[in-house]
This record gives structure tokens, C-alpha cells and sequence, in this order.
């Protein structure tokens, strides 16, 4: 797989990060299992591949986390959206509409 395959893959997985996110805060198995639900299972993310995401948000200033107790009163790292984190997910929803709409148009007969 080339750099801008993994580059599309990272910017995906931020995307819907950043998208959990501007609900509330959550720690890392709620955000799993946000996107889990609302994919019904189809994308299949790794918990490796989501916490990369996380820390790679995180060193760029999108999210900041702090601990906490979970659900169940363990100890949880949340993570939550910045203000520069709010701005990039208007971003990148304007970008991948713009993909989708770009793909689609080459994809579809006529």
C-alpha cells in the first residue's frame, strides 16, 4: 500500500475521531464502539490503529485528553475535541464531501 493510500486511511480514521468526538468526550473503547455502531461493524478498526489516531490528534492539537473513571469506575483516559480540533473536522468534512462527490461522479454511469 503506498504512502497516499496510508495517508487516505489516517485521514478517514481522523475524520470519524474527530466526528465522535464533537459529541463528548470519551474514552477509548466508547469511541470504538461509536464507530462500531454507527458502521455497524463494516470498517472493522483496529484498537492499535485507533489509538494511533488518537495520539497522532493529539500531538497536532486536535484532541486533549485528561483521566477519569469509566462506566464502570476504571481508570479511562478521555479524550476530548479543541477548538483547533473543531476546526479541522469542519475541514475534513468539506474535504471528504468533496471526494465523495469527485469518486461518485466517476463512478456512475453517464
Amino acid at each position: 500500500m503506498g504512502s497516499d493510500s496510508k495517508d487516505l486511511l489516517h485521514g478517514t480514521l481522523d475524520l470519524l475521531v474527530l466526528r465522535a468526538l464533537a459529541g463528548e468526550p470519551m474514552h477509548g473503547f466508547a469511541l470504538s464502539k461509536w464507530i462500531d455502531d454507527r458502521t455497524r461493524g463494516d470498517l472493522g478498526i483496529a484498537d492499535s490503529a485507533l489509538y494511533k489516531a488518537l495520539n497522532r490528534l493529539e500531538d497536532a492539537g486536535a484532541v486533549a485528553s485528561e483521566w477519569g473513571a469509566s462506566e464502570n469506575n476504571r481508570r479511562a483516559k478521555y479524550y476530548s475535541l479543541t477548538a483547533k480540533g473543531r476546526k479541522q473536522l469542519r475541514a475534513e468534512v468539506a474535504s471528504w464531501k468533496h471526494y465523495v462527490a469527485t469518486v461518485n461522479s466517476l463512478i456512475e454511469p453517464g
